[in-house]
C-alpha cells in the first residue's frame, strides 16, 4: 500500500469539509487529486473505470451518491448531470462534508450555472512544491513576506544542477522519486496524448497536431508575455496553421484541463504618467511540461543560463502560486510600458504584498533587481507603499540573508510554508 504523502492543500480541504456541504477539488490528471481526495474520504465512486458506471450516473445519478462521508465522486465531470444532483443532495442533508468532485477537466459552464454558492466550495490542486516532495530544507517561511517580522539566514542546499533536474522532473506526485530522464519520458506521453485524452469530452476538441504545435510554442515562450500572434507564428506547420482565433480557443481549453496557468498582471494607480500592461505571462502548471515539449535535458538547460533562467523563474511559480492559495494570498506580475517589469507581487487579503524577483544567481543579476525595486517604489502611490512588506530576490543559489539595504536574498530550495502559532 502506498504512503500518502501529505499537501498543503490538506488543511484548506478539512476546513472546507467542516463548513460546507462538499468541495470540488479541480487540477490536472496527473496531480495527485484521487489520492487527496480518498485521503479524506469514507467512500467512493470512480466513473472513469467503467462505461457502465458513466451511464448509471447519467440515468440514475442519485444512486452514486449513496455512501459513508466525505464520498468521492472521481472525475465527475464525465456525467456533468451529477452536479445538480449533489447539490440537491446537500440541501437535502443539511450537513458539511458530504462530498468531494474531483475532476482533470472543467465542464462547461451551462453544466454549472447553478454555482454551488453555499454549497459546494472549489480548491485547486496543483503538482508538488518543492516543499511537499522534500526538496526544500524550508528554512524560509514564506509566511514571512508579507509580515513585519522578516527574519532570514540559511545555507546549504541544491545545486544550479539539481535545480535542473528538478525542473525537467517536476512535481508529479508519481513521478517524484524518478529520475529525470524517466519522468521525462513519461511527460513526453502525457504533452502529445493532451488533445487525445484530456480534451476528448468538449464538444469541439482541438486538432492533436495543431494543439501539440502550440504547446510547443508556449514552452518556447515560457514565462513570457508573447502575443497571440506571436504563438500562432511559432505554431505553424505543414498544413495545419493556426489562427489567433484558434490559438486563444486552445489557450482556453488547455485552461480548462488545468494545464495553462495564466499568471495575471498586477492592476494598481500608478503615481507617474507610465501607463501598466496588463497581458498575462505564459506558465504552464509545471515547468516539467514544457521541457518534456521541447524535449529539454538537464545538461541542455545548463548549457543555456537563459533558457534555464526563464525554467527556473516558472519553477519558482509554481511553487509561489501554491504558497499563496494556501495563505489565502494572490500572485501577479508587473510590467509598465517603461519595459520595468517585476516577476511577481504576492497579495495578501488586507492589501500587504511583497515584491518578488527571480535570478540564477551572481552579483550582477542581485544587483539589476534591486534596481528594479527602487524604480517600482517610485511609482507606486504613498498609500500601497505603506502596505509593501518585503522586496525579495528569489535565487538559486545556498545562502539566504538580509541585505543592508533590506532587500532579502532566499534560495529557493530554502522556502516553505508552515504555521507559526
Amino acid at each position: 500500500m502506498k504512503i500518502y504523502k501529505p499537501r498543503l492543500i490538506d488543511s484548506i480541504i478539512e476546513q472546507k469539509l467542516s463548513s460546507i456541504g462538499g468541495i470540488v477539488l479541480r487540477g490536472p490528471r496527473f496531480a495527485g487529486k484521487t489520492t487527496t481526495a480518498l485521503s479524506h474520504a469514507n467512500s467512493s465512486v470512480r466513473l472513469d473505470s467503467s462505461p457502465q458506471i458513466v451511464q448509471q450516473a447519467m440515468l440514475a445519478p442519485d444512486s452514486l451518491l449513496m455512501g459513508a462521508t466525505p464520498r468521492v465522486i472521481d472525475e465527475w465531470q464525465l456525467a456533468p448531470d451529477l452536479w445538480n444532483a449533489v447539490r440537491h443532495e446537500i440541501d437535502q442533508r443539511a450537513k458539511p462534508g458530504q462530498f468531494i468532485l474531483a475532476g482533470s477537466a472543467a465542464p462547461n459552464d451551462d453544466v454549472t450555472r447553478h454555482t454551488g454558492t453555499g454549497r459546494l466550495a472549489r480548491v485547486a490542486l496543483k503538482p508538488m512544491t518543492l516543499q511537499e516532495s522534500k526538496d526544500s530544507l524550508m528554512q524560509v517561511n514564506i509566511a514571512e513576506f508579507l509580515s513585519d517580522s522578516l527574519n532570514i539566514g540559511a545555507f546549504g542546499g541544491l545545486s544550479v544542477k539539481e535545480y535542473a533536474e528538478l525542473i525537467v522532473r517536476g512535481g508529479w506526485p508519481a513521478l517524484v522519486e524518478r529520475s529525470p530522464e524517466e519522468a521525462q519520458d513519461a511527460l513526453s506521453d502525457y504533452v502529445s496524448n493532451v488533445a487525445a485524452v484530456d480534451l476528448r469530452t468538449l464538444d469541439s476538441p482541438p486538432d492533436p497536431i495543431r494543439m501539440e504545435a502550440l504547446i510547443r510554442a508556449i514552452a518556447r515562450n515560457l514565462s513570457t508575455e508573447a502575443s497571440l500572434e506571436k504563438l500562432a507564428k511559432e505554431s505553424q506547420i505543414s498544413g495545419a496553421d493556426l489562427t489567433t482565433k484558434t490559438v486563444r480557443k486552445y489557450l482556453d481549453q488547455l485552461a480548462q484541463i488545468y494545464i495553462l496557468d495564466e499568471l495575471p498582471a498586477w492592476k494598481i494607480h500608478l503615481r507617474s504618467s507610465i501607463q501598466m500592461r496588463v497581458k498575462s505571462k505564459w506558465h504552464f502548471v509545471d515547468p516539467s511540461l514544457a521541457a518534456a515539449a521541447l524535449a529539454i535535458s538537464v545538461n541542455d538547460l545548463i548549457a543555456d543560463p537563459e533558457t534555464l533562467g526563464l525554467f527556473f523563474e516558472s519553477l519558482a511559480r509554481r511553487d509561489l502560486s501554491v504558497y499563496a492559495q494556501c495563505m489565502g494570498a494572490s500572485l501577479f506580475h508587473y510590467r509598465d510600458s517603461s519595459e520595468l517589469e517585476i516577476d511577481f507581487i504576492l497579495q495578501g487579503k488586507r492589501g500587504d504584498w511583497a515584491a518578488i524577483e527571480v535570478k540564477l544567481g551572481g552579483a550582477a543579476g542581485i544587483d539589476e533587481a534591486v534596481e528594479n525595486f527602487k524604480k517600482l517604489k517610485r511609482r507606486i502611490p504613498d498609500s500601497k507603499l505603506e502596505l509593501l512588506r518585503a522586496r525579495v530576490i528569489i535565487t538559486a543559489g545556498q545562502s539566504s540573508y538580509i541585505r543592508p539595504d533590506g532587500v532579502a536574498i532566499v534560495a529557493l530550495g530554502h522556502l516553505g510554508l508552515w504555521t507559526t502559532n
